[in-house]
């Protein structure tokens, strides 16, 4: 039930034998191989000749923006849900934190594990959150939800399932501890200006509510701020940009973007899209009119447990 990849512990005692999220076989083994024959410092030149927008999301170092500027201290625990195949892994690595990670694929933690092979303070686990995430002992100092939050309804049995993936947290995380949070908004101007629901493919899918339902579920700034009150956390929101995928900036309620700034938005790796309206222009006029929290592509929130009475 323990497998060794060099340093890193990969624990299976959760695992079923089955593999629930999937880029393809062709993908994830070309991941693995790359991973096992060459070091990180090659990353940014394989993406760049594989020419290929898994292979570019798995494995651009650009990806541990969302996360690498927080303060997080050496010997800190983290918890990182959904970790995949380990793309923003190393940023808590390399601050010297305690990681564990959880995601369902036991190929996408092999890949993982084989990239961090070298790190002695990398755990993972292969199963279902739901199965793991009550049968941990460990209260973490930070929890990671990056690009998760919107499977809750695709994976979870669970009546409110992103109320449960909430509270679940919460029972793995300290008092003083920080749940961060990097997920679409369904609102964001990309929608509105031709780009396809990230996860559907299909054309303003999320500006109108999903009228389809099926699959992952994107939130506005306001369902998220009420969906993590209902839990009992307060919310600081971060806006990266262009998106939290690829994120070249990250801005905050402190620290808006000015006139002009927001030139980066015909970078759509993954999909066809139209070109509505030119967005540097119309991000412009949202800026004036300070709407740029609600219009922003992508959130990244800093949760924190209310303090009880």
């Amino acid at each position: 039930m323990i497998e060794k990849i060099g340093k890193v512990t990969l624990n299976k005692q959760y695992y079923h034998d089955q593999d629930s999220y999937s880029d393809g076989d062709e993908v994830e083994n070309r991941l693995l191989e790359l991973v096992s024959s060459h070091p990180s410092e090659d990353f940014p030149k394989i993406t760049t000749e594989e020419c290929s927008w898994p292979i570019l999301y798995h494995l651009s170092p650009v990806r541990e923006n969302i996360l690498n500027w927080v303060p997080f201290k050496a010997g800190e625990s983290l918890l990182e849900l959904g970790s995949g195949c380990g793309a923003v892994t190393g940023a808590f690595l390399g601050k010297g934190m305690k990681v564990t990670c959880l995601d369902l694929s036991l190929r996408r933690n092999r890949i993982n594990a084989t990239r961090h092979r070298d790190c002695e303070d990398l755990e993972i686990y292969v199963g279902a959150s739901e199965e793991i995430l009550p049968r941990l002992e460990e209260k973490y100092d930070h929890v990671t939800l990056i690009g998760v939050l919107e499977y809750a309804a695709v994976f979870s049995k669970e009546e409110k399932p992103f109320h449960y993936i909430l509270n679940a947290v919460k029972n793995v995380l300290k008092d003083t501890g920080s749940l961060w949070v990097a997920i679409e908004n369904k609102l964001g101007l990309k929608y509105f200006a031709g780009c396809k629901e990230d996860h559907t493919g299909r054309y303003f899918e999320g500006l109108e509510g999903y009228p389809h339902r099926e699959g992952p579920y994107t939130f506005s700034r306001k369902e998220l701020k009420e969906l993590a009150e209902e839990c009992g956390y307060s919310c600081t929101f971060y806006y990266p940009y262009p998106d939290y995928k690829l994120p070249v900036k990250i801005f905050s309620d402190e620290y808006l973007p000015h006139p002009g700034e927001l030139s980066r938005n015909w970078q759509t790796f993954d999909a066809d899209r139209m070109l509505l309206f030119d967005e540097r222009r119309v991000f412009d006029t949202v800026l004036q009119a300070g709407l740029f929290p609600e219009l922003s592509n992508s959130f990244l929130v800093e949760m924190k447990k209310e303090a009880k009475e």
